[in-house]
C-alpha cells in the first residue's frame, strides 16, 4: 500500500504540470481590421519570462493617425486605474486586459464606436518591475498595431487560416492533456498490479512457511 501511495505523488505532479501548461500566458497578435461604428479590441500581451516572480506593470497606449508623423499619448493604466489622455478617444476606450492585479500581462484595450479617423498605428508600451528578495529589475516591452477601418466586415484568407490554426492548437492541447492523463493512469494501474503481486507473493511465502513449520512439528511428534 505504501508503494502505491508514493507513486500517486508523481502522477499528481504530472497532471498538475499538464494543467499549468494548458493555462500558460501566450502572446498573440492583435486583429488589424476594424469596422466603422463597431467595437474593436486592440490586443497587447506581454508575458513574464518567469511566472513565479512577483511583478508590477503599467501600460501606456499611443496613437499615430494615418498621415501623421508623431505618436500621441492616448491612454494609461497603472495601479488598476485607467485614464484617457486624448480627447479624440474620450469615452471610447475601455480597459480589456488583466483584472484586479498590478501584475499586468494582458494590456489590451477596447475601442467603442470605431471611426474612420482611428485608422493608423497604435503603440502599446509595458513598463514592468520584477520584484526579487534583495533587488528589483526594470524591464519594458513595446508592440505596434496598425489598423485599417472599413465600412463592412471582410474576411480574408489570413483571418480564416488564423482561426483554423487556433482550433487546431486547442484540439492539440486537449489531446496532449488526454495522453498525459492516460499515461499517468497506466502508471498508477501498473504500480497497483505490482503491489498486488508483491502482496500475493508475501502471502504465499508466509503460507508455505506455516505449512513447513506444521510439517516439522508433526514429524517431531
Amino acid at each position: 500500500m505504501s508503494a502505491l501511495r508514493l507513486l500517486w505523488v508523481p502522477a499528481l505532479l504530472c497532471l498538475t504540470h499538464a494543467w499549468l501548461c494548458y493555462g500558460a500566458c501566450v502572446e498573440v497578435d492583435s486583429d488589424t481590421e476594424a469596422v466603422a461604428g463597431k467595437g474593436f479590441k486592440l490586443t497587447c500581451i506581454s508575458c513574464k519570462m518567469r511566472g513565479e516572480v512577483v511583478a508590477s506593470a503599467t501600460v501606456d497606449w499611443w496613437f499615430m493617425a494615418k498621415g501623421e508623423s508623431e505618436f500621441t499619448h492616448i491612454y494609461t493604466y497603472a495601479e488598476m486605474t485607467a485614464s484617457i489622455t486624448d480627447e479624440r478617444f474620450e469615452d471610447r476606450l475601455a480597459w480589456n486586459g488583466s483584472k484586479k492585479t498590478d501584475d499586468v500581462q494582458d494590456g489590451s484595450i477596447y475601442i467603442l464606436n470605431v471611426t474612420f479617423n482611428d485608422t493608423g498605428t497604435f503603440r502599446c508600451f509595458f513598463d514592468r518591475i520584477l520584484i526579487f528578495p534583495n533587488y528589483e529589475y526594470h524591464t519594458n516591452a513595446t508592440k505596434f498595431i496598425t489598423i485599417s477601418v472599413v465600412g463592412h466586415a471582410t474576411r480574408g484568407m489570413a483571418s480564416i487560416l488564423s482561426e483554423v490554426m487556433m482550433y487546431v492548437s486547442i484540439i492539440g492541447l486537449q489531446l496532449w492533456l488526454v495522453v498525459e492523463m492516460v499515461y499517468c493512469y497506466r502508471k498508477i494501474a501498473a504500480a497497483g498490479e505490482e503491489a498486488l503481486r508483491e502482496s500475493e507473493a508475501e502471502y504465499l511465502a508466509i503460507t508455505s512457511e506455516s505449512k513447513d513449520n506444521c510439517a516439522g512439528v508433526a514429524v517431531a511428534e
